[in-house]
């Protein structure tokens, strides 16, 4: 049947095989698809080309993500055998090895304190552990014995209500009273002091019982502690409060601490910064604590002990790992457990932003956490963007029939890093126009995104629709990076739910009549495929054999991105889904030729991948099979050809620079030379094989390795007076840059082509 190349674009006009066009007509750029029936009607939808779209994939996939490698998420293999901290499978639930599920609960945040006086044996527990810098502590105390009250603030979780407490006993003073979170301000005047017999005061030998405590001798009324002081923009902490708080502390000869987070509302208030302890400190003093200083040292020696202390987790999370540290040392918990307790205790930390109760955090700082968790690594303003984006898709989920209002302005960059537990830095971004210097956000830990997504997706299912409207809505922008986040975001949720993600998200797209949404389809089940989810060769298969071209099409560009990893499997994929092609034109007829041309690129990907001598090998050994697989093999090979070194127009050809690494006589390059030969003596690709060549020989004209490259594999394509001549009327003829005369390297190529008799 005659047919167009694959891979050479679509058959002339009378139907023959002999007139290619040229891919370059085809290829738009790295992002050069049209927009089909939208503003820009006036021009028919068009696929990017499979190779920019390969870059595209390639250097906008997320930092643990990448196609034709293996996924990591922390240490380890997604998928894989390992678990935990040194790798691990973390979505879902958190498995430790094995088929044992951990379900740890870190505990939860100090605001929840009542009113009430602070038993002495929790100050002598949490000083068992206590560790700071000595200089930043001795400064806080000196402020608060001077001034009487103290506002101390810090993140949320970092031990500030610890080191309260510890100011107050190391103060001396007694009883210590636990305010509730939401006194008003205007009330601390109002402070009393100790009611009798509530303490019976100092220990001997215990701090503030010498001559130097507070009161200089004078009894000690108590300490009170306020921890996450409720304030508001039209109710702030304001100095006058402070101030009638003193006198009244004074008259008391008491002291009050107040604790409160980055975001409280003060006015004209100089707040104190508390500063963590480093973890490792932590862990050891929690440890010293917890065991004998052998044993201790001894866990801090271990090697999940340093990866833990990597992550740089939350004091209460250190807390919590030192208690498993000494269960561990007492043989109680495993080496699994102590292992993955840091995916365990993240997994919590996620569960714990989407809860909604009284310390829920604002709805449009989820949206930030989710679009974060799909552009981690991405550029920080962009992220922002599209999370208000999501944040009005939640809003009209919560309410239909309002109109999503989302604020111009909002939380400060800082927190909302902060409360993401995420980082800001600068680094170059890849665009189409090169590199551009970007001020990008990420997570700290580098499995946050996948967990959170995994829990979104199955944990609040109420969430759904307004993830999936926002990202098809993504799947639809003009940025490649946009829609390539969009596509790794759908490939974790396929992996945590294959079902779900396939009919609400990646089926529509495969099914759509615009080749963007089909080509965001494709990424999304080649990341999905690498994160190891399994049924996606099985997917492939059944859209290849579906009889609509849509789906094949989408197929075809997926076996394009993960067939190296089955080199040969993916081949035969391919040369049945071109036989069905062939089979499936009415007599007489062209099959289709965007179909043919995909599947030529295809091929071209694989060979221009890490599994080229597999792929070469099969192509030369199937090259004179049927009309379908004949033309599909030389019509990727000639695709291949024409791609370039970092796709520079005048760069390297690819292959070219692959047989110069290649000894002169080793499979690799034979094969290329066998298909050489095999293109240039096909009546239906001579023309597309000479115009390839051409090109080869301008690059030599431009580069002596190329040229000399170049040299070495003319002389193997002749093997008969035909290919002789062809070859030698070719460098006769060649027109040099803007059609001047033949360049001086085709006449020095010329000197080394065989002339048989």
């Amino acid at each position: 049947m005659a047919g167009p190349p694959p891979g050479a674009g679509p058959a002339p006009a009378d139907g023959g095989r002999g007139q290619a066009r040229d891919d370059d007509a085809r290829e738009t750029g790295s992002d050069g698809e049209a927009d089909g029936g939208g503003e820009d009607g006036d021009r028919p939808d068009q696929p990017q080309d499979a190779w920019s779209a390969l870059r595209d994939l390639q250097g906008h996939s997320p930092r643990n993500m990448r196609v034709g490698g293996s996924a990591r998420f922390g240490g380890g293999l997604v998928g894989g055998d390992q678990h935990g901290v040194s790798g691990g499978q973390v979505a879902g639930d958190v498995f430790m090895g094995g088929k044992t599920e951990i379900h740890y609960r870190i505990g939860g945040s100090a605001s929840a304190q009542a009113s009430g006086v602070v038993p002495r044996s929790t100050l002598d527990r949490l000083a068992a552990f206590f560790t700071a810098d000595d200089d930043h502590f001795g400064r806080l105390l000196e402020r608060l014995r001077d001034e009487r009250v103290l506002v101390l603030t810090g993140p949320d979780f970092s031990g500030r209500r610890t080191a309260a407490l510890m100011l107050l006993r190391r103060l001396g003073v007694t009883p210590v009273r636990a305010l509730a979170k939401d006194t008003a301000p205007a009330d601390l005047a109002r402070i009393g002091g100790a009611r009798p017999g509530e303490d019976d005061g100092p220990r001997t030998g215990e701090p503030g019982a010498h001559a130097g405590g507070p009161g200089a001798g004078a009894p000690t009324a108590g300490g009170h502690l306020l921890c996450d002081l409720v304030t508001r923009r039209d109710r702030p902490l304001r100095e006058t409060h402070l101030l009638a708080a003193r006198d009244r502390l004074t008259e008391e000869n008491a002291y009050l601490v107040i604790t409160v987070g980055p975001a409280a509302a003060l006015d004209g208030v100089a707040a104190a910064e508390w500063r963590p302890p480093p973890a490792a400190q932590l862990l050891g003093a929690h440890l010293r604590a917890l065991a004998d200083d052998d044993t201790a040292a001894r866990m801090l020696a271990l090697p999940a002990a340093d990866a833990f202390l990597a992550l740089r987790h939350q004091p209460r999370e250190v807390a919590a790992f030192a208690e498993v540290l000494a269960r561990h040392a007492r043989g109680e918990a495993t080496a699994e457990e102590v292992a993955g307790f840091s995916g365990t205790v993240l997994k919590a930390q996620v569960q714990e932003w989407f809860e909604e109760d009284e310390t829920s955090i604002p709805l449009r700082d989820k949206a930030f956490l989710v679009a974060l968790a799909a552009f981690d690594g991405g550029p920080y303003a962009l992220t922002a963007e599209l999370s208000d984006l999501l944040y009005a898709y939640l809003l009209k989920t919560e309410n239909p029939s309002a109109a999503p209002v989302v604020p111009v302005f909002g939380t400060h960059i800082g927190k909302r890093l902060h409360l993401a537990r995420a980082e800001r830095y600068e680094e170059d971004e890849h665009t189409e126009w090169g590199p551009v210097s970007q001020s990008k956000a990420a997570y700290q830990d580098d499995r946050a995104a996948l967990i959170l997504l995994g829990e979104l997706w199955t944990g609040h299912p109420s969430a759904r629709p307004a993830l999936v409207s926002w990202l098809r809505q993504l799947a639809d922008d003009g940025r490649p990076l946009v829609r390539t986040r969009a596509a790794s975001t759908v490939a974790i949720l396929a992996r945590t739910d294959l079902p779900s993600a396939m009919a609400l998200i990646i089926e529509p797209w495969a099914l759509s009549d615009r080749y963007r949404q089909k080509l965001v389809a494709a990424n999304a089940l080649a990341l999905t495929h690498t994160l190891g989810t399994p049924n996606v060769p099985r997917i492939l298969d059944q859209w290849c054999h579906s009889g609509d071209l849509g789906l094949c099409w989408v197929a075809v560009r997926t076996y394009a991105l993960i067939g190296p990893e089955h080199p040969a499997q993916t081949l035969a994929a391919l040369r049945g889904a071109a036989r069905n092609l062939y089979a499936g034109a009415a007599d007489g007829q062209n099959p289709d030729p965007l179909m043919a041309g995909e599947l030529g690129e295809s091929v071209a990907l694989l060979l221009l991948s890490d599994a080229d001598e597999e792929i070469l090998s099969e192509l030369r050994r199937t090259v004179d099979d049927d009309a379908a697989v004949h033309d599909l093999t030389l019509g990727g090979f000639l695709g291949a050809c024409r791609h370039t070194e970092d796709a520079e127009r005048y760069g390297t050809p690819l292959l070219l620079a692959r047989y110069a690494r290649a000894p002169e006589h080793t499979r690799i390059a034979a094969d290329i030379a066998a298909l050489w030969r095999a293109a240039l003596g096909d009546r239906h690709f001579t023309r597309l094989a000479l115009d390839r060549m051409r090109e080869w020989v301008l690059t030599a004209d431009r580069s002596e390795a190329a040229e000399w490259a170049l040299a070495a594999l003319l002389p193997a394509l002749v093997t008969g007076v035909p290919e002789a001549q062809r070859l030698a009327h070719l460098l006769r003829t060649v027109p040099g840059a803007d059609g001047a005369d033949p360049p001086p390297v085709a006449a020095r190529l010329l000197t080394v082509l065989p002339r048989p008799h």
